[in-house]
């Protein structure tokens, strides 16, 4: 692999960087992850080397892989030298195989300090990173799904960087709707099946990263059922490997060229083609689509870690320029013979940060809340304790995913205008991280997709339970943030929400009931936008209960006092900017306006 790419680009700055101290908060203080100083030191290790390696690897190449898209010479896809570095000290420095078990050559590190690691890749590089995030999702299903002989022989490879991993979903005339899939899957002799069909945006999908490439590849059999239930998942290598890495039939037909992570290469594929395309079934016949859903909530967790981390990013670039740069004067002083003055002490600049800060610290913490519920999922040693995380993370996942990815961009634009016309230049990183942090809202599930996922099936699942515990989770830490003087009064407008989502969801789901599905799902994506809003304020308020213990301590150092206090201000201004916009959404999902479904066509 060669590259005349060139060498580091100047528009890197360190400070957009993820600080440690904010993963510590959130991993060891809010969560409770490392209860034992030896294994709080070993988890800070891993967070310092994590930090390290984005520093070094990842993040002095963003702007220049941005620049200098994938490109196909001699049909091969070339990417950069430098993304092959970065890959293989990752794989060096077992982050590849951090949370995976010790029998498949991992390190059995909780997926929430896996996670938190990931958030600095991502914010440093989410192109490079993206490899990473697919490859762990695809050794994760074969690790629950896979046949003794596919773990034992591909996971070890693709944990040790060795091998690489995709999904195949979507096809060109199918998009996001699976039940209308037609690439075909035939028994061979040989209880392998030949593959036939093409897919479409399949990241990674072609490459020299590695040996090999392993596709998950969703398909039918002939004699299949229609619609999502005759899907079944098969595992298709780029190479045969027991014929001396001969071709498997996989023919690239061409590249997505991409508004943001451009280097992440995004492909078009043909199966069985040109010659015949072999795969292995992964589970049983027509559970395809169970089983691929393991990897595309793990990615859509991602997407949303992505989304926090580049909206932080901006944050922290953004920070640093309203700093430095003077520009205009104070409100009370408008001598022009005067200094100019900070942008950061302009009032609507110090707005705009402190929105920024909240939404992004605020997205971050949840989805690190939701690897912490993985942890729990997997571990606890109740069973009551496990169902009951699994339970929660299934019902948060379409919001993880999505309010991080929506509120992360709307950081990324205010990080734009804090900057003014120079963020809209390439000459600063803003414009990058907001065409990067764009595809996050689409990707693995459109904000549509997943506002029907909640208030279409999630908040009915169990017969309500999982949404129950959502309620009764938030209660608890309302509760216990009512002594707190400074909090009681946001704990109780938190309450008066949470009350009025259990209300409107029990109103939707009667008109569902009904048989009124249109009208009752007419307005789901404002109703994920909503119950995100009370999630993270959540996150907030519990957040905001550990600083201000946190400062009962006498003992902190002053810049300690100050980054807790930054909490509580982030926390208030959440409350005040953010959590009433929940109230009108949700009147809104409970007006049950049908404008949109009575207009006629012709009137758009």
């Amino acid at each position: 692999m060669s590259s005349t790419w060139g060498p580091t680009v100047a528009a890197y700055n360190p400070l957009m960087s993820i600080p440690l101290r904010e993963l510590q908060f959130d991993l060891f203080e809010v969560l409770g992850l490392a209860q034992s100083p030896s294994t709080r030191e070993t988890f800070q290790a891993v967070l310092e080397a994590a930090a390290r390696l984005a520093d070094e690897q990842f993040a002095p190449y963003a702007a220049l892989a941005d620049r200098q898209e994938p490109y196909v010479e001699q049909g091969r896809v070339v990417l950069p030298v430098e993304l092959s570095n970065a890959m293989r000290s990752l794989a060096d420095g077992g982050f590849l195989a951090a949370p995976f078990a010790e029998e498949y050559g991992g390190l059995a590190l909780p997926f929430s300090l896996s996670q938190a690691c990931g958030s600095l890749f991502a914010a440093a590089n989410v192109g490079f990173h993206s490899y990473a995030m697919l490859t762990q999702g695809a050794a994760n299903l074969l690790v629950h799904f896979g046949s003794e002989a596919q773990r034992d022989y591909w996971v070890p490879r693709m944990l040790a960087g060795r091998v690489y991993g995709t999904m195949c979903l979507s096809e060109p005339q199918a998009g996001s709707s699976l039940a209308d899939i037609t690439t075909l899957a035939t028994p061979r002799s040989d209880a392998r099946y030949s593959l036939r069909g093409r897919k479409m945006w399949i990241s990674g999908g072609e490459h020299e990263l590695g040996e090999n490439i392993v596709h998950l590849v969703l398909a039918r059999t002939p004699d299949a059922p229609p619609g999502v239930k005759g899907i079944s998942l098969f595992l298709v290598p780029r190479y045969r490997e027991a014929d001396g890495r001969a071709s498997n039939g996989v023919t690239l037909i061409g590249l997505n060229h991409k508004m943001g992570w451009r280097a992440h290469v995004n492909t078009a594929l043909a199966f069985g083609d040109s010659e015949e395309c072999i795969g292995e079934l992964v589970g049983d016949l027509h559970h395809g689509l169970a089983y691929m859903f393991l990897m595309m909530n793990e990615a859509r967790v991602s997407v949303g870690l992505s989304g926090a981390a580049i909206g932080f990013a901006g944050y922290r670039y953004a920070l640093q320029y309203a700093r430095e740069r003077r520009q205009g004067r104070s409100l009370v002083n408008r001598d022009p013979r005067s200094a100019q003055v900070a942008l950061i002490e302009h009032p609507d600049v110090r707005r705009m940060l402190l929105s920024q800060k909240a939404w992004v610290e605020g997205a971050l913490d949840l989805l690190l809340y939701c690897a912490n519920l993985v942890d729990i999922s997997r571990f606890a040693d109740e069973a009551v304790a496990r169902d009951e995380a699994a339970m929660l993370l299934d019902l948060l996942t379409p919001i993880a995913k999505s309010w991080p990815a929506e509120f992360g961009l709307e950081a990324n634009k205010l990080a734009i205008q804090v900057a003014g016309g120079a963020g809209y230049t390439r000459d600063l990183p803003l414009e990058r991280l907001y065409r990067d942090n764009r595809l996050n809202h689409i990707h693995e599930g459109a904000w549509g997709i997943h506002g029907l996922d909640l208030l279409g099936r999630k908040v009915a699942l169990h017969g309500g339970a999982a949404f129950d515990l959502w309620r009764r989770t938030i209660l608890l830490t309302i509760d216990s943030t009512m002594p707190i003087e400074e909090l009681r009064e946001s704990a109780t407008l938190l309450r008066e929400l949470t009350d009025l989502a259990s209300e409107t969801t029990k109103h939707v789901m009667e008109r569902q009931g009904a048989g009124e599905i249109e009208r009752a799902l007419t307005n789901a994506t404002i109703y994920l936008d909503a119950i995100g809003t009370i999630t993270v304020g959540w996150r907030w308020l519990e957040r905001a209960r550990i600083a201000i213990t946190d400062l009962r301590n006498e003992s902190r150092s002053s810049d300690e006092q100050e980054f807790l206090r930054g909490k509580l201000f982030a926390a208030r201004h959440f409350f005040a900017q953010d959590i009433p916009r929940a109230r009108a959404q949700l009147g809104i999902v409970a007006s049950f306006d049908d404008a949109v479904l009575r207009l006629p066509e012709a009137g758009f």
